[in-house]
């Protein structure tokens, strides 16, 4: 383990942490979600929204008059829309007055998130519990990278689904004399884990938590600040479709800092 001397070290993490709350308050953000619909190939409706929805050739089919004020890209919908939601990614948007219905792909499945600025769980909203900051949990790891880079499947939240990433390679450290390895996933320049460890389930959300790293150096020494990692927008709501962590990313140890369970702690409503 290794510590820092920065003078500014908690008052630079305490700025970091308003500006990760300030950007989960955003009113169409994860904590907006108020529902998610899986859709079938038989046209039908969706609980509290307008129009049909349905599931034909991989294409997501509306049927909508003007008067059910949906709209895609900037046009009402008026007859049928189609709508071609790439696997795994952002899904596309379709406005329904102050409501974004996000249409995603996952696992070649179908769904309607639904996005509400006036939802309970982003009004009620009133921050992260967390570990206090500690310098001694910014560790100095070594970077191996894989000769190739590699497709790690993980399950998901969601029964059923998965999640496919791309490994570059793992990365040791060492924690009180306890030597640890994780897959890391990403770019060389832009690495990113996904872990579990002793805390999880405990004080610490248990499907996973996310460490950005960041680049590595010259020499494949990387910084793990385990300060700043974050929980899933899952830790956060019941209607997101998040990974799993890895097998291969289930640490032995208690990594005491980072962003705590809202559930556990009374921060999720």
């Amino acid at each position: 383990m290794t510590t820092t001397t920065a003078p500014h070290f908690e008052t630079e993490w305490a700025q970091w942490h308003r500006d990760r709350e300030e950007a989960l308050r955003d009113p169409l953000g994860f904590l907006s979600l108020t529902g998610l619909h899986w859709l079938t190939d038989s046209p039908d409706r969706v609980p509290g929204l307008p129009g049909t929805w349905w599931v034909t050739d991989h294409k997501v089919f509306i049927t909508a008059q003007p008067a059910d004020r949906l709209e895609f890209d900037g046009t009402r919908i008026a007859g049928v829309q189609i709508l071609l939601p790439a696997e795994g990614a952002p899904g596309l948007h379709v406005r329904h007055e102050g409501r974004v219905l996000e249409v995603i792909r996952r696992t070649g499945r179908y769904a309607v998130r639904v996005h509400d600025p006036a939802a309970a769980n982003l009004r009620e909203f009133t921050g992260v519990p967390a570990y206090s900051p500690d310098p001694r949990w910014v560790v100095t790891g070594r970077f191996e990278a894989f000769e190739e880079a590699r497709t790690v499947t993980t399950g998901a939240v969601v029964d059923g689904l998965e999640h496919h990433h791309r490994a570059v390679g793992v990365i040791e450290f060492t924690v009180n004399s306890v030597t640890e390895r994780f897959v890391a996933f990403g770019t060389p320049d832009d690495l990113r884990v996904l872990f579990t460890d002793a805390t999880s389930g405990v004080t610490t959300y248990p499907a996973a938590r996310a460490l950005t790293v960041g680049a590595v150096e010259d020499d494949g020494a990387v910084v793990l600040d385990f300060n700043r990692a974050v929980n899933l927008p899952c830790a956060f709501t019941d209607y997101a479709t998040c990974p799993i962590a890895p097998e291969q990313n289930r640490l032995r140890i208690a990594i005491e800092a980072g962003e705590q369970d809202p559930a556990l702690l009374g921060g999720r409503s």
